[in-house]
Parts: structure tokens; sequence; C-alpha cells
């Protein structure tokens, strides 16, 4: 053969075993994702972020509420507290000054510079003058039942940074008012608490009324409160009718138990004739605190008492 038909041949089985040896390394061909033809990250993740600091407890705190003053001193904020309206006279210690809470003054108020400030109402916008400066308010009303006493004590403990102490406090009340509660309820009794001598009374719509509502007691003053104010006008002829087997009054009124017995007309209503008229501590029975299971334990002897008027 000739030489050059030796040099094609040879060629054509160079080029043949080069494409076989290039099929043999199909899977050593295969592309790669960017994932994976990427180096290892070396990024070190943060750290966790630490957890948030609570909210500051409030150094200067001035309250213009009597209750939330016992509130805030059974609760150990004692040392907080720099004013306190002027009548916010318990517990003794209290830092009791000429500032009032029916008719608050901003500037007054501000004068011992709070960084809170505790009320009942709103009067005299006083939340809009003090948020204009940045002075956090918390509002306290009076509550109507026994729950709402309980939250508010608990809502106040978590404003002056003093939540497990007002913990302590609920649990406290709650163990001493139904301890007296279950002792004292189903007494069907009717009855008056009157607040002055204009006959202004409670309903169940309070939380004087829910006292009694409590220990199964009947309030005249309920029929009356249509709009469930809590605190209706009553009349004489009213009560008379009404016929209450216990009248409650309380120790700033102006006048005594005596004093209402001898009311002309009222000689044959049942509390009269039965000496069931008791005196209460004003203070005690009007604020929503520490102090309610001393009113609780008057009310529950003076319905025991009206209940058993031949003992």
């Amino acid at each position: 053969m000739p030489r050059r038909f030796f040099r094609l041949l040879s060629a054509l089985l160079l080029a043949f075993a080069l494409a076989l040896a290039g099929c043999g390394n199909d899977d050593a061909a295969e592309p790669v994702s960017p994932e994976e033809a990427a180096p290892p990250s070396t990024e070190v993740a943060p750290p966790p972020s630490p957890p948030a600091a609570e909210p500051e407890r409030p150094q200067r705190i001035v309250s213009l509420s009597p209750t939330a003053t016992e509130v805030l001193f059974a609760i150990g904020a004692s040392d907080q507290v720099v004013a306190v309206d002027e009548f916010s006279y318990y517990p003794p210690e209290a830092p009791v000054t000429d500032l009032s809470g029916w008719d608050p003054n901003v500037e007054a108020v501000l004068s011992y510079e709070p960084d809170l400030v505790v009320i009942a109402n709103d009067a005299n916008d006083l939340v809009a003058g003090l948020d204009a400066v940045g002075v956090e308010v918390h509002l306290s009303p009076a509550p109507a039942e026994f729950s709402s006493g309980f939250a508010s004590i608990i809502d106040l403990g978590i404003a002056t940074g003093r939540l497990d102490e007002a913990l302590v406090l609920v649990e406290e009340l709650k163990a001493e008012i139904n301890a007296m509660l279950d002792t004292a309820t189903g007494m069907a009794v009717r009855v008056y608490h009157e607040l002055d001598n204009t006959y202004f009374s409670v309903s169940s719509a309070s939380f004087i009324g829910a006292v009694y509502s409590a220990m199964g007691a009947v309030n005249i003053a309920d029929e009356a409160d249509t709009e469930g104010y809590g605190f209706p006008q009553l009349t004489e002829e009213y009560i008379v009718e009404a016929d209450p087997e216990l009248i409650v009054i309380t120790d700033q009124v102006g006048y005594t138990t005596d004093d209402v017995a001898a009311r002309p007309g009222w000689g044959d209503v049942a509390a009269v004739r039965n000496g069931n008229i008791v005196m209460v501590n004003a203070d005690i029975a009007s604020r929503w605190g520490p102090r309610l299971p001393q009113f609780i334990a008057a009310v529950a002897e003076a319905l025991q008492t009206a209940a058993e008027p031949d003992s």
C-alpha cells in the first residue's frame, strides 16, 4: 500500500480513539450549580439580640386619687410617691399637699416634677396639659364591681413597676373578701345606703352597691337607678315606701343615726323600728383598696343583725 494511505488510516484511528475517550468522561463534565461552584461562606451569623430592658420604674409619682394613694403604699411604692392630693390622708405617712383631684391645676402638679401622675378622672383637661410636656398619666377610675377593682390594682402595679407586689395584694384581698362572703351571703335584707341628707344613694351599679349585692341584700335604690348611673337620688316618700330593713350612713354626713331615726314619718320603717341604722367610715366605704375588707366586715355584721331583728 502507498505510504500516504497508512498516514490517513493512522489519523482516522487516532481521531476515533480520542472520541471514545471523550465519551467515557461525560460524568466528570456535568455542569455544577452556582451554589456548588461558589466557595464556602465565611460569614459569621450575628449574635442574638439581648432581651429588651424593662421600663424604668417611675421615681416621682404624684397621686390625685385617695384610692390610688392607698394602693400605691400597699404595693410598696411609697418611696416613689412625692406628693398626693388634699384628701389622700391615708396612710398617715402619705405626703399630703393642697393639690386637688377635683379641680386640678397643671402648673401646681408640675411643680413637684413628676414622671408619673395618677388620677381618678380627667378634670380641667389635666391629661392634655401633662401630655403636652411629656409627663405620663395613669387614669385609675372608680370600679363598678370586684373584678374591675382587682384589675385596677394590677394596672397600677404595672404602671409603677410594682406588678409582683400588686398581684400579691390582689390575691390577699380576694382570699379575705371571699372568706367573708362565704359566711355572709344569702341575707336578703332590704338595704338603703344614704350618702347625704338629700337622699343620694348607691345602686348595685356602683362598687359600694356591689358589696351589698354580693351578700344577697336587696338594694332599694336599684329600681330608681333606671340609667345604671350607680348613684341615684331618692325621695323620702320612695324610701319610706320601700321600707328598708337596714339603713347605712357614713361618718361624714354631719348627722347621727339618732337623727335619721327621728325623721318625721320614718317611725314605721323597719330599720328605724328595729334599731338597724349603722354608721360606717366614709373613706373605707368609698375607696376601693386595701381597706375594703373592713367595709365588708361592717356590712356583714349589720346585715346579720337586720336579718335577725328578734335576736
